[in-house]
This record gives C-alpha cells, structure tokens and sequence, in this order.
C-alpha cells in the first residue's frame, strides 16, 4: 500500500496503481476533468501509463458551467 493525497485528503491504494486506476476507486468520472500529480497536468491519453507514487499529491478538477 502507499500513501498519497487527492485533492489535499490522504488516501492509501495499492501499490502499481495509475491515474485511470484511482479515478475508477475513487468512482470519479473520466470526461470533463483534469489531473494534475505534483503540479504536473497529465494529459487523459497518459493515465493508464502514469504510475502513482508513495507520497504523491494528486489534483483532480471538474469543469463546470458558470453563468
């Protein structure tokens, strides 16, 4: 297991485990987000590829509609 933060809360998960493998545990939705992991955006077509490490930080943002 390791340690990281997502959206500034610590979670643990499996070790070996990519952005498209969190989203799925944390049921988040895959379309209208961005991900950042230590300040760096990943673009979608590399999560499946971005392994995430013990005391990563994480940042998961969904668009939104203003008015």
């Amino acid at each position: 297991m390791i340690k990281l933060w997502v959206n500034e809360n610590a979670i643990e998960i499996n070790n070996d485990f990519n952005i498209l493998q969190l989203l799925i545990h944390l049921n988040s939705p895959q379309e209208g987000i961005a991900v950042a992991v230590n300040n760096t955006i990943i673009s979608k077509n590399s999560w499946k590829s971005k392994t995430l490490l013990d005391a990563d930080h994480v940042l998961i943002i969904q668009a939104t509609q203003g008015g």
